[in-house]
């Protein structure tokens, strides 16, 4: 009997656990880094049984190269880099990890918040330099507290965040997602608007937790940004192309928003040399993170978990387990079962 053989790609992101558990198991795994070619990645999965993937784009080309592939799992939440279309008409299943970091990326974002309402960048910056500050004007922070936190997808993360800030810090918050009920947004301490230009101008502060698909993307335009308060804030950790990036380096640099905490990138890494959003690092009032406010030791451990267990299950040609509530997944009609 031929051995199964499984590739992962973005070997950046270290799995040891999922790494060594499929060796175990008596699988062959190919590690690739992140950036591997449509063509060598399409060589690479002709023979293969399982797709393990978190940035790399897995096009229709490289689907349609592995005639044996009996899944794709997104080790992550985000599948926008995935050709559904393609695997839905090879018969693929695709699975994702949607609940192993909603605490964890929810803690990211306040961070940034508090991070920002406190202006601990350049604070820190200047206690390295200088080793003290004296209260002048420009450390003068605000408090959370009696703010408006205004939520642009009020989904697992969102409802986290949500709790922390409301019942944790007092603050009022506001929710824009078309997609979860008056009721549902009250049970979780938000008041719902219909309409996201209803959100934006009342909001000090603005945090995207909504899924990048076609019809999301630049959901934060430049018109958008033209209706936030000069003093608000807005904060990114689902990805990068929600917003007009363009649009928001431009706003914060004519000063028309106060700050941006931003995890998330359309082109990921950033870089000082080239990358159409250099200019933010030398903005006193933004806080850059690398896409790694899910990285945490309790986050990854139950995030290998469940890969394993999503991995075994495709492996021994069981219906695997879909948990995410995404339509693009619940369409899925072959060798899946949801929970």
């Amino acid at each position: 009997m031929k051995r199964l053989k499984a590739i992962r790609t973005d070997m950046e992101l270290e799995l040891p656990r999922v790494d060594l558990g499929l060796r175990s198991r008596g699988v062959e795994l190919v590690v690739l880094p992140e950036g591997v070619s449509e063509d060598e990645l399409a060589a690479r999965v002709s023979d293969a049984d399982l797709l393990l993937t978190c940035y790399t784009p897995i096009t229709a080309k490289v689907i349609a190269s592995a005639p044996r592939l009996r899944g794709i799992v997104k080790y992550g939440v985000g599948i926008d880099a995935i050709n559904l279309e393609a695997a839905g008409r090879q018969g693929v299943p695709v699975v994702n990890i949607p609940e192993y970091a909603e605490e964890t990326v929810a803690e990211g974002a306040f961070a940034l918040m508090i991070g920002l309402a406190r202006k601990l960048g350049p604070m820190h910056l200047q206690m390295q330099k200088e080793h003290w500050a004296w209260p002048a004007q420009k450390w003068l922070g605000s408090d959370l507290a009696g703010k408006t936190l205004g939520l642009v997808g009020v989904g697992r993360i969102g409802r986290s965040f949500a709790r922390m800030a409301g019942a944790g810090f007092r603050m009022k918050v506001i929710g824009f997602d078309p997609f979860v009920d008056l009721e549902t947004m009250r049970r979780y301490g938000v008041e719902k608007c219909d309409r996201l230009a209803e959100l934006l101008p009342v909001a000090d502060f603005v945090s995207l937790h909504a899924v990048l698909k076609p019809e999301t993307q630049h959901l934060i335009d430049r018109a958008g940004l033209g209706l936030m308060k000069a003093s608000a804030v807005l904060i990114n950790v689902s990805r990068g192309a929600l917003v007009d990036e363009s649009a928001l380096l431009d706003a914060l640099l004519a000063g028309r928003i106060a700050g941006a905490g931003l995890d998330v990138f359309s082109q990921e890494p950033l870089s000082p040399l080239g990358h159409p959003l250099r200019g933010l690092f030398e903005m006193p009032n933004v806080l850059l993170m690398p896409h790694l406010t899910f990285y945490t030791q309790e986050a990854m451990e139950r995030l290998e978990r469940e890969t394993l267990e999503r991995c075994d299950e495709l492996l021994q040609g069981r219906a695997v387990l879909v948990k995410s509530s995404d339509p693009r997944l619940r369409s899925q009609t072959k060798g899946v079962v949801f929970a």
